[in-house]
């Protein structure tokens, strides 16, 4: 029973696909979800968020679980109490399942470590989100027909500060998909992976296109003169594009005209609210293997 999911890591291929099939059974309405009204559910973001704890407590409504929302602003940390303090305060409640989001990317394993209930990352520093990288697979699964080996995904914008993007290129190569990094040379990490900082040359031989923001809030320094200077050579245009069937993807919130312009984020090849979507239902699937101790029954019925 898998009962916390800090990375990408902590699930093996075969359980991948399991969560993946599991999310579909929902999207086409193939799975009754469980009736899971006597399980609590506490979200505690230390960092903004509207697409991830929407689509957590969409989920949960969906399978009858109760969810709450902790005021981090307003808890006890303000006036001293340590973070694990108020995570053991709070699963002492009995509450089921706790989903952090912090902005320290070693918070999460710290929090794991110290729990007992179910815990779900739901994202930590620039290091890792694996939720997010699980609906993006589940996109593009969708979208390929399962059939991803040797597709190459271009990841276009500020890499380095990006936990998306980091647990994307963990997640997407056991898939068969190849990673090409896509950035100026200031937002590039180092990497095994191999990049560019052409994006007229990425789009040459990419088969999907990830666009991500640029995280200026985790900028110590101003890198560009403007936003819009970066969009100059980064921004995903339609133009560039052309007529080339290339699925678009953007974990959000999107900054219009700077990482994907107008006109291709209302085109059909854009895949952006396609990912919103498909993340209810793979959150739904993650939650209900947390808590359901027969998880493996429950999905062959």
């Amino acid at each position: 029973m898998l009962t916390q999911l800090v990375h990408t890591q902590d699930l093996n291929h075969s359980e991948i696909l399991a969560l993946l099939d599991r999310a579909n059974a929902f999207l086409h309405q193939k799975a009754t979800p469980p009736h899971l009204a006597h399980k609590r559910i506490i979200a505690l973001f230390f960092e903004n968020s509207t697409r991830t704890i929407a689509s957590f407590q969409n989920a949960a409504m969906r399978l009858g679980a109760s969810f709450s929302v902790f005021n981090v602003q307003k808890s006890s940390t303000s006036k001293g109490e340590t973070l694990l303090d108020t995570l053991h305060n709070i699963e002492a409640m009995g509450v089921d399942l706790i989903i952090t989001r912090h902005q320290h990317s070693s918070s999460a394993r710290y929090f794991a470590q110290n729990l007992r209930c179910a815990f779900i990352n739901a994202g930590s520093g620039t290091l890792s989100h694996p939720t997010q990288a699980l609906l993006d697979l589940l996109t593009l699964y969708n979208h390929f027909e399962g059939k991803l080996e040797g597709k190459q995904i271009a990841i276009v914008g500020d890499i380095k500060n990006s936990r998306v993007a980091n647990s994307n290129m963990e997640l997407l190569p056991r898939f068969g998909m190849k990673i090409l990094l896509v950035a100026p040379p200031h937002f590039l990490p180092p990497t095994q992976h191999p990049s560019t900082h052409s994006l007229t040359q990425a789009l040459e031989t990419a088969d999907v296109i990830m666009g991500l923001r640029t995280q200026t809030e985790r900028h110590s320094l101003q890198t560009y003169g403007s936003l819009r200077d970066y969009a100059k050579d980064f921004c995903l245009r339609r133009v560039c594009l052309q007529d080339r069937q290339i699925p678009i993807l953007h974990p959000g919130p999107v900054h219009r005209n700077i990482d994907i312009e107008d006109a291709l984020l209302d085109d059909p090849r854009s895949l952006v609210l396609e990912q919103v979507k498909l993340g209810v239902f793979l959150r739904m699937a993650l939650m209900e293997r947390c808590l359901t101790t027969d998880w493996a029954e429950v999905i062959r019925h």
